[in-house]
């Protein structure tokens, strides 16, 4: 047996359990040993029939003493019932839709029964059972110790995955370690096949911790290693030395028609001082919603544009390449700059519309200084000479391949341009690191003077229609809303139904005076577009809208947020939302409606009123609701984690600097460069 034996192979496995046991994500026996128990059951407490009290997780050493199975009248269920004793006295033990039993167990058959003893019976529903034919307590594996229990789907049970893993023990104890012996010793690590045999059949609770923390360092290990790695990589390439022209920013900025914060200023000093250097620059530029990202990438922008190098800056969408388009137009109206924008459906150089050819034929002959668009950019033959810098917009899936993709348009291909990757999405720390730890940080952790507080107000249901009042009130002085809708169905994965009823119900029955407008996912980029450009015109007093409209924009006359299902979106996507809102010079609101009278609802939501800070609300709910929750098992960008959570910031610190241990003593050994090569890390630079 190895670990790239398929699992169907192994004994008890037939074709529909293995089509079952791959919906879990398990093909080969390297899968299962790696598929980690979630929880555990203590069944070791082993009692006699007479000690035990209800809801108790106990194990009773029992013999059968009657064993019948038949069909319930009224559900035509199959139920299964035994009486059991021992020399204390006598349990009566009920299973469903489990008729074998009765020609598995037989009358004097000596078994354990495991589980719990119900509140207001005498009895045991649907227990893990085992045959007493070993006398050694740890030859059981689903009774009478420390039982693991697994994530299933339909088909498959806990016992299956446990006796499966029974098989491949003898396999888990020859896994071989590939921790240097230095990092083991420091940490005072179990071995890797102890580790693993601990999660799944643990001795007890401590061997389980140790075992745990030794696995949840080796993921986050392996991801710092391979961050580091990639640094290095990218560390070998020669970047243009942007210098930077200190008197021409200085005009710049004096033409600005606000002062720029001194976050502002000291990012941008980071960013230029990184762009100026012969390495190139790998930055990560957060800021909240509203905290001007824009004016601190245009100062980048306007010093490589003056040292004759060329800008790309990509969007995720259309929509916020568009808006990108039109702001840095406006930034630099009064320098000598061209600006092109290219997107699957628009073609643009200096404001005016250009086909295809006419486009490609200005950017080949490096006509355009700066480049925006969407990953059409990498996708088209798009050929860019003295590409100096690459921005790449709340998308950060951006890393050598990528630029060397980039750096293919280039005729020369000789200096790699410099990197900067900028979001408003609130990151907690422990993220930070997880996913960006290749990434210097830059943070604009101030807002600009004059920005009025959006006012945040929590609405239940006997709320409901004052909030509509309000709402009409702003529209009758000229303002304009937005309308959020969750989606309501999983199937519905664009939320439209939930955003049509919501679009009906306002139109016909709260707003029937009112012009509303909807948006959603299944538009096309061009209909969106028309959607905005009448919101913005003032078209629409009121937008219905799915999350399309998260990112990207920029109505400064709509002055309410409201969001319906408040509850289903994070509080850090909830903060985004609100920034939509409070752009111009008029007080706006946001709203959170939702039905939802929980104690953690009401918790969750209530710090949306008082905290204004998205990346204190991105921690608040990593720690309330837990990252699985926050950010979903596949979110683009997060690694695929078996053990580990993005909440162990204390391993991840540890994994962070042993990493680095490990590169500056040249520890890479075979074994762990090995599985450093073999491990697929989910990360956003490849």
């Amino acid at each position: 047996m190895d670990e790239n034996l398929q699992i169907k192979n192994l004994t008890r496995v037939g074709k529909t359990t293995a089509a079952r046991l791959k919906n879990l994500g398990l093909e080969t026996v390297e899968d299962l040993i790696y598929y980690f128990p979630f929880r555990y059951d203590d069944f070791s407490n082993l009692k006699k029939i007479s000690e035990l009290q209800p809801n108790e997780p106990v194990t009773v050493r029992a013999k059968i003493q009657l064993i019948n199975a038949r069909k319930s009248f009224r559900t035509r269920k199959f139920i299964t019932e035994a009486l059991v004793g021992d020399e204390t006295g006598t349990l009566k033990v009920v299973w469903f839709n489990q008729p074998y039993l009765s020609k598995v167990l037989k009358s004097g058959d000596e078994i354990f029964l495991s589980g719990k003893i119900e509140e207001n019976r005498f009895e045991m529903l649907s227990p893990d059972y085992e045959k007493a034919t070993r006398t050694e307590v740890s030859g059981n594996y689903n009774t009478a110790r420390i039982v693991p229990v697994y994530h299933l789907t339909d088909g498959v049970t806990q016992k299956q995955l446990r006796f499966l893993l029974s098989q491949v023990m003898p396999l888990m104890r020859q896994i071989r370690e590939f921790l240097p012996a230095e990092i083991l010793a420091k940490n005072n690590f179990l071995q890797l096949s102890d580790a693993i045999v601990n999660a799944h059949f643990p001795e007890n609770y401590q061997m389980i911790e140790r075992a745990r923390r030794r696995l949840k360092f080796d993921e986050l290990f392996l991801i710092q290693l391979a961050i580091l790695q990639f640094r290095g990589k990218l560390l070998t390439n020669k970047a243009p030395q942007i210098a930077f022209l200190e008197k021409q920013t200085r005009d710049f900025v004096a033409t600005l028609p606000f002062q720029l914060t001194n976050a502002q200023k000291k990012c941008s000093w980071e960013i230029i001082q990184d762009t100026g250097r012969e390495k190139p620059m790998n930055r990560l530029l957060e800021g909240d919603v509203g905290s001007g990202k824009t004016v601190v990438v245009s100062l980048a922008i306007l010093n490589a544009a003056l040292n004759g190098y060329k800008t790309v800056l990509m969007a995720p969408t259309e929509i916020l390449a568009h808006q990108h388009y039109l702001s840095f137009r406006k930034f630099f109206q009064k320098q000598n700059f061209h600006i092109a924008l290219l997107a699957a459906g628009k073609r643009e150089f200096d404001g005016e519309k250009q086909t295809k050819n006419e486009m490609l034929k200005k950017l080949e002959n490096a006509e355009a200084d700066l480049i925006i668009g969407t990953h059409a950019l990498i996708q088209e033959k798009v050929k860019i000479k003295d590409l100096g810098l690459v921005i790449v917009d709340e998308q950060h899936r951006f890393g050598v391949e990528q630029r060397k993709a980039l750096l293919a348009r280039d005729s020369k291909k000789i200096l790699m341009p410099h990197f900067l990757s900028m979001t408003a999405t609130p990151i907690p720390r422990s993220l930070v690191l997880a996913l960006y730890g290749d990434l210097e940080l830059s943070i604009i952790n101030e807002m600009p003077k004059g920005r009025k507080q959006i006012q945040t107000n929590v609405v239940f249901e006997d709320k409901r229609f004052d909030a509509y009042r309000f709402i009409h009130k702003q529209i009758e002085e000229g303002r304009q809303a937005f309308v959020i809708c969750p989606l309501i169905d999983p199937s519905d994965k664009l939320g439209l139904k939930s955003v049509v009823e919501e679009h009906k119900k306002l139109a016909d029955e709260i707003f029937p005076d009112l012009k509303i407008g909807l948006m959603h996912g299944r538009l096309k980029a061009k209909e969106k577009d028309e959607v905005m450009r009448k919101f913005k015109n003032k078209e629409f007093d009121i937008l219905v809208s799915t999350s399309v409209i998260e990112v990207g924009i920029d109505v400064p006359n709509s002055t309410i947020m409201m969001i319906e299902g408040a509850d289903r979106f994070g509080l850090a996507q909830l903060h985004q939302f609100r920034g939509r809102v409070g752009r111009g010079e008029y007080q706006s609101y946001c709203f959170l409606f939702s039905n939802n009278n929980s104690p953690l609802t009401k918790k969750r939501l209530g710090f949306m009123e008082t905290c204004k800070d998205g990346f204190a609300l991105s921690e608040k709910d990593l720690e309330l609701r837990g990252p699985g929750e926050v950010y979903g098992t596949r979110q683009s960008g997060l690694p695929d984690l078996k053990i580990a959570s993005l909440a162990d910031v204390e391993i991840m610190k540890l994994a962070q600097s042993d990493a680095r241990f490990a590169i500056e003593k040249n520890l890479l050994s075979g074994d762990l460069q090995q599985v450093l090569n073999k491990t697929r890390v989910s990360m956003h630079f490849e």
